[in-house]
């Protein structure tokens, strides 16, 4: 099991850029594939974006592709998501998830929610129109 503590959210602007980042603890950071999913009020869980253990491969979902990029830093146990031209339907509360499961298939695989066996507890992020 691995503890995973996201931080950076708050209130922009739209147009405006956010950076989230998550803090892993518990076991080998660079062993697990990471996403970040979002969730809106009434909504369901929503992928956002999901980077490779050796943060060569990531997949994003079409609604924040060219917007958003996802990153990690295995020296520090850290994965980010920097939000560039954000709009109010961005709001939502942000998780960022860890897996431990592998596939021979494309990196869709990871845009599905039970793919992840660890969650952090969230962080609000607000886009004020």
């Amino acid at each position: 099991q691995v503890q995973l503590v996201e931080s950076g959210g708050g209130l922009v602007q739209a147009g405006g850029s956010l950076r989230l980042s998550c803090a892993a603890s518990g076991r080998t950071f660079s062993s697990l594939v990471m996403g970040w999913f979002r969730q809106a009020p009434g909504k369901e869980r929503e992928f956002v974006a999901v980077i490779s253990w050796s943060g060569i491969s990531t997949y994003y979902s079409d609604s924040v592709k060219g917007r958003f990029t996802i990153s990690r830093d295995n020296a520090k146990n850290s994965v980010s998501l920097q939000m560039n031209s954000l709009k109010p339907e961005d709001t939502a509360v942000y998780y960022c998830a860890a897996s431990d499961l592998r596939t021979t298939g494309g990196w869709n695989y990871y845009a599905s929610s039970p793919k992840y066996n660890s969650w952090g507890q969230g962080t609000q992020v607000t886009v004020a129109s």
